[in-house]
């Protein structure tokens, strides 16, 4: 039975934070297996980044090491099952009124010193039609402000698909940005291991560089489309 003030929260603000949805036991496993799959080297859509404009950064580039992977469901049956999970299949349930469509997975490493991801709506890429997309976002280490937690801006979950500008590379591995409507600030989303945060794709959110000298962010994320999406 999925608590009525999380689908409540959900449908109200466009993203609820769910605690404790996966145990320390398989935050554990899939840490694991994720680092041992990024040692054995590079995949199909692995992405280091854009190069920043600081010649300095480019450099010293942790994510050179640690690039994101994307579509992992497609080649690797644990990210697959992860993806297809029951409790994840369940709270969409609720939170959409209907079965979702499971299209993306990523794994973010953000090991210490990595840049952020400037303020974005997944929508933009995704494009969901009729309905929205809305993600499943798996933290995988304690996240806060330090190692570069994920940063949401509230009371942006109706808003259509913003207009974009360019980022600052010197902060974010894209070089996207969504300039946000006067009086609205991002706040940080600070979560355990096993926490989920699932959001929908208009809600405007992004994170700021790992400051920590020691601290991975890594995160396990989901995404999909509303059952009605043509």
């Amino acid at each position: 039975m999925i608590d009525p003030t999380l689908i409540q929260h959900f449908q109200d603000e466009g993203y609820t934070l769910v605690r404790g949805l996966f145990s320390d036991e398989e935050v554990d496993f899939y840490r694991r297996h994720f680092m041992a799959l990024r040692q054995k080297g590079k995949f199909q859509d692995d992405f280091a980044g854009v190069k920043s404009s600081d010649e300095e950064i480019n450099r010293a580039d942790p994510l050179q090491k640690y690039p994101r992977m994307i579509h992992m469901h497609r080649w690797d049956e644990v990210t697959l099952r992860w993806m297809l999970d029951e409790r994840l299949r369940q709270h969409l349930n609720a939170f959409l009124g209907r079965d979702p469509y499971a299209v993306q997975t990523m794994l973010y490493f953000k090991p210490p010193g990595a840049r952020g991801q400037a303020l974005h709506q997944d929508q933009y890429y995704l494009r969901a039609h009729p309905g929205t997309c809305v993600a499943a976002w798996l933290a995988l280490d304690p996240c806060d402000e330090r190692n570069g937690c994920l940063e949401i801006v509230p009371d942006t979950a109706a808003l259509p698909i913003m207009c974009t500008t360019q980022a600052d590379t010197t902060q974010s591995f894209t070089d996207v940005a969504v300039q946000l409507p006067e009086g609205m600030t991002p706040i940080p989303m600070i979560m355990a291991p096993g926490d989920v945060l699932f959001f929908n794709g208009t809600l405007i959110h992004g994170s700021f560089p790992n400051t920590t000298s020691d601290r991975f962010r890594r995160s396990l994320i989901g995404h999909y489309v509303s059952g009605e999406a043509e």
